[in-house]
C-alpha cells in the first residue's frame, strides 16, 4: 500500500526511493554505484505512470495507454515525451532517457518531500566557499513505514501488493536494500529478493542497466589504468 503523506495524499515511488536514498543524519545521498539512483528514479517514475493508467508495459515495448497529464510538475514532462515519441521503445530504452536527466527528478522530488513537511531544506557554505545543501528529515513516519513495509515481505514473509513489488525490485536494483539490511541479511533473503524482484518488468530493466552502467565504468577505469 502507498503512503499518504502530511497533505494526505500518497507518496509516489520517486518519493519513497529518494526517501530510502537520504542519509537520516546527513541530510545527503548515500553512496551508490555509478548513476543507481538516477536509473532507480527513471523506473520509478515509468511504474508511477504505469500505475496512474497512463503506460502500459510488456517484454517488448512500453505502450501510451492515455495522454491525459497528471497534473503533477514531475511525471507530466515524462508523459510528454513519451507521447510525443515516434516508435515504440521498451522500458530499458525509457529508463536509459529519463535517467540522463536525473538531477531534474531529484530535485522535483525533493521539493515534493519539503512541501509535504516530511523534509527540510538547509543551505550552508563549506569552508564559508562552497555552496552545501541537505535534507535532513522533520518526520520520518514515511521513511519508517517504507522500510517496515519492505521488511515485512522480505523477512516476514507478506504476500507483496502490486506496489510492494515494485518498491523492492528497484531498491534491489540500486542496492537501497543495503540501508536496510547488512550484507548477512542480504546474502540470508536473496532468494526471496530475487523472486519478488522478478514480478516487475521496469524493475528489471533498472536492474540491467545498472549493471551494464557498472561494467562500462570499470572498463574505463581498467582501460585508463
Amino acid at each position: 500500500m502507498a503512503l499518504a503523506g502530511n497533505d494526505g495524499s500518497m507518496l509516489s515511488f520517486v518519493e519513497e526511493i529518494v526517501l530510502l536514498a537520504l542519509d537520516d543524519k546527513s541530510g545527503k545521498f548515500v553512496d551508490l554505484p555509478p548513476l543507481a539512483l538516477d536509473q532507480a528514479l527513471a523506473g520509478a517514475a515509468l511504474l508511477e505512470l504505469a500505475f496512474q493508467n497512463r503506460i502500459d508495459t510488456d517484454l517488448k515495448h512500453l505502450t501510451l495507454v492515455d495522454a491525459k497529464p497528471l497534473g503533477d510538475n514531475l511525471l507530466d514532462p515524462i508523459l510528454k515525451e513519451i507521447v510525443d515519441a515516434k516508435d515504440k521503445k521498451d522500458a530499458k530504452y525509457w529508463v536509459g532517457i529519463l535517467s540522463s536527466d536525473g538531477d531534474r527528478l531529484r530535485k522535483a522530488a525533493l521539493a515534493k518531500l519539503v512541501a509535504r513537511g516530511i523534509l527540510k531544506k538547509e543551505e550552508k557554505k563549506i569552508l564559508w566557499v562552497i555552496p552545501g545543501r541537505r535534507y535532513p528529515m522533520i518526520n520520518d513516519q514515511e521513511e519508517r513505514e517504507v522500510r517496515a513495509r519492505i521488511r515485512s515481505v522480505v523477512t516476514g514473509g507478506e504476500i507483496p501488493s502490486p506496489r510492494d513489488v515494485v518498491l523492492i525490485s528497484l531498491a534491489s536494483a540500486c542496492q537501497l536494500l543495503r540501508t536496510i539490511y547488512s550484507d548477512a541479511e542480504l546474502l540470508q533473503n536473496s532468494r526471496r529478493i530475487a523472486e519478488v524482484s522478478k514480478m516487475d518488468l521496469i524493475g528489471q530493466a533498472v536492474s540491467k542497466s545498472v549493471a551494464e552502467v557498472q561494467e562500462a565504468v570499470m572498463r574505463a577505469v581498467v582501460y585508463s589504468v
